[in-house]
């Protein structure tokens, strides 16, 4: 089974519709990296029910994220603020060497603009 790495993102911001013992199963799968069957050895159950739990809870946090999107959303408000950061910098090492305003300034400017603007506006 091979293991999808963006489950893992998803355990962060879903893990809490699981059920307890769902959520602890996708977790040592996911998070700590155990097999298939040290976590039906740590559960009691088997190996086919832990793959059935792990494919049952990843089901359910792909069809939340596709309904509700806040793991993209919020990788998005991440990558806008990280590019916000950047542009910041530049523009205040452009303003530590100039005093009038620049055609780089204002292009940095509109460009934050519009990222603050794809933030907030709804899809």
């Amino acid at each position: 089974m091979a293991k999808n790495l963006e489950i893992s993102y998803l355990l962060d911001f879903y893990g809490d519709v699981l059920t307890d013992k769902q959520r602890d199963v996708m977790e040592q799968y996911y998070n700590d990296d155990f097999s298939l069957s040290e976590i039906a050895e740590n559960f009691g159950i088997s190996r086919q029910g832990v793959r059935d739990a792990i494919k049952r809870g990843e089901t359910t946090m792909l069809e939340l994220e596709e309904k509700i999107g806040f793991a993209k959303r919020y990788r998005a408000m991440q990558e806008g603020l990280s590019r916000l950061d950047h542009l910041t910098r530049e523009i205040r090492f452009c303003n530590a060497n100039r005093y009038d305003m620049s055609e780089e300034i204002q292009n940095s400017c509109n460009e934050m603009l519009d990222i603050v603007k794809s933030i907030t506006d709804n899809p």
